[in-house]
């Protein structure tokens, strides 16, 4: 069974949740047997021999100036052509952004169906099955492929990356034979002021809710993560309300996330929010409202008044970080 792993890069850097593919390829393989291969569509090659290391034991490159940024049906044409070249079992995609509208497209040119958003891979009996949240996280859907390749997207930061010391892949050019001029093209990506890391990316995020009463307050949530090395979320109804840009969303209608701990503060746990973060490794929740559902899914829940609590709490990371 090969593995075809689609290797996401942005501005020339190979994105880190690419290396959590990669490590869920090779467990794969260990399972299965059979190489893993990815592919990439860039405008030069951003160090992909490096990811031997993480499991590849080759890499495809489709080099085109077209793809200096990302282009939704260029790049499909290209994992396209890399499944025609690799004939893998199985391609794996993120559930990125970039991902979440790749995934789909390749699906529709092959004719194959698709697993998004996926948070748990395995073999029985010799046929992969996945598990994905629906339902906005209330139940598990696990699935089986009846046709091969199987197409699948993973949920960022919930699957771990592999290490193998010294070891590189072999890079080799992947030819693509573009159907005519891109009926789109992307000419300027505008990033984030502050060059902050990603919320799909983030180890810690601390996010804040209506509970805040206004937008100045926000300034408690931003003084927090800063203590402790986050990035700062926000709930629907705060984004709805103009506190917060759209790009801070967690939940349904915005960003899902899998960080290694997550602080809620003044979020009562809608079930549109839970669906975003209840994957996270540690949930630390502060709410006024000892009955707030956002606590049914915390592992620690700290009911009082987060104009009080958030101050301290920051008061006291700040004294363990000076100490350390």
């Amino acid at each position: 069974m090969s593995i075809l792993v689609f290797i996401e890069q942005r501005d020339g850097n190979v994105r880190s949740v690419t290396r959590e593919l990669l490590g869920e390829a090779t467990r794969l393989a260990s399972s299965v047997g059979g190489p893993v291969t990815g592919v990439c569509a860039a405008a030069a090659d951003p160090g992909l021999a490096q990811l031997g290391e993480a499991g590849a034991a080759r890499v495809l490159l489709a080099c085109h100036e077209r793809f200096a940024f990302y282009d939704g049906e260029g790049y499909a044409m290209a994992v396209e052509a890399a499944v025609r070249d690799v004939h893998p079992k199985v391609v794996l995609f993120a559930a990125s952004a970039m991902g979440r509208d790749l995934a789909p497209r390749v699906a529709a040119r092959l004719g194959v169906g698709l697993a998004s958003d996926c948070t748990q891979v395995g073999v029985e009996d010799g046929a992969l099955t996945a598990s994905r949240p629906v339902f906005a996280g209330k139940a598990l859907q696990r699935v089986r492929f009846p046709k091969a390749p199987a197409l699948l997207s993973l949920r960022p930061k919930v699957f771990a990356a592999v290490s193998i010391a010294g070891a590189t892949a072999a890079v080799e050019p992947l030819a693509v034979a573009m159907a005519g001029p891109a009926r789109a093209r992307v000419t300027r990506v505008a990033a984030v002021a502050g060059g902050r890391l990603d919320l799909t990316e983030s180890e810690i995020i601390v996010s804040g809710g209506r509970g805040l009463k206004g937008p100045e307050h926000f300034a408690l949530i931003e003084e927090l993560a800063g203590a402790l090395g986050a990035t700062v979320g926000a709930s629907r109804a705060v984004v709805d309300a103009g506190w917060r840009p759209h790009h801070d969303q967690v939940g349904q209608t915005g960003k899902t996330v899998s960080p290694k701990l997550y602080v809620a503060i003044g979020i009562s746990g809608a079930i549109q929010h839970l669906a975003g973060m209840s994957s996270s490794k540690c949930i630390v929740a502060i709410n006024k409202d000892p009955d707030a559902p956002i606590f049914k899914v915390a592992d620690y829940g700290l009911v009082g008044d987060l104009f009080e609590v958030v101050p301290a709490l920051t008061a006291a990371v700040r004294k363990l970080n000076a100490q350390t």
